[in-house]
C-alpha cells in the first residue's frame, strides 16, 4: 500500500528516474511523484515524432537525435527547479546527464538497476510501446552507470514499486540528513 502523498514543499526533491527501456522509468516515476507530492512527466512525451519514427522502425537513436530531445526534458526540469518534480527519462550515458543537469544543477538520479533477463520479462509485459524489444541490447550497451560526480542512487527493479519508492524516500531522508 502506498503512503500518501506529501505536500510539495521548497526545494522538494527534483529527480531524473532513468534506466534502460522496459526498467519501470514511468510507473516508478509516477509512483515516486505521487509520494512526493510533486509534479510528474515522462521523457517518451517529449520525444520529436521523427524519434519515435526511428525507433518504431528498429533504429536506436543516435546523438544527434537525442540533443534537442534532452534540452526539451532539461527545460521542463528548469522549470520544476523551485517546486520540485520527477521525470522519467532513459539518460543512459553521464554525457546525456550532464546535460540535463546543466539545465537543473540539483536534478538527483534514480537508477532504475535490473538484470537483461529481468528487463526483457518486464519488457514483454508491455505491448505496443514505440521502444521495440529488439533494442534492448543497444540500451544494454549504451548504459554507463551513474559516475562519482553525479548526485543519486542506484535501485534494483527486482522488487515491488512501493518498496522501490520506499528505498529512494529512506535514502534521500538519510542524505538531506547528513547535509543539515
Amino acid at each position: 500500500m502506498s503512503a500518501p502523498p506529501s505536500p510539495a514543499a521548497p526545494g522538494a526533491p527534483l529527480v531524473v528516474v532513468m534506466g534502460v527501456s522496459g526498467s519501470g522509468k514511468s510507473t516508478v516515476g509516477a509512483a515516486l511523484a505521487q509520494r512526493l507530492g510533486v509534479p510528474y512527466a515522462d521523457a517518451d512525451d517529449f520525444h520529436p515524432d521523427a524519434n519515435i519514427a526511428k525507433m518504431s522502425a528498429g533504429h536506436a537513436l543516435d546523438d544527434t537525435d537525442r540533443g534537442p530531445w534532452l534540452d526539451a526534458v532539461g527545460a521542463w526540469l528548469a522549470d520544476h527547479d523551485a517546486s520540485g518534480g520527477v521525470m522519467s527519462c532513459s539518460a543512459l550515458k553521464v554525457a546525456y546527464r550532464d546535460q540535463l543537469r546543466h539545465h537543473a544543477p540539483r536534478a538527483e538520479l534514480v537508477h532504475l538497476e535490473g538484470t537483461r533477463e529481468v528487463i526483457a520479462r518486464r519488457q514483454a509485459s508491455r505491448p505496443g510501446h514505440f521502444m521495440p524489444a529488439s533494442l534492448l541490447d543497444s540500451q544494454f550497451a549504451t548504459l554507463e552507470p551513474l559516475g562519482p560526480h553525479e548526485p543519486g542512487q542506484v535501485i534494483s527493479v527486482d522488487q515491488s514499486v512501493d518498496a522501490i519508492v520506499q528505498a529512494y524516500v529512506d535514502q534521500h531522508t538519510t542524505t538531506e540528513s547528513r547535509t543539515r
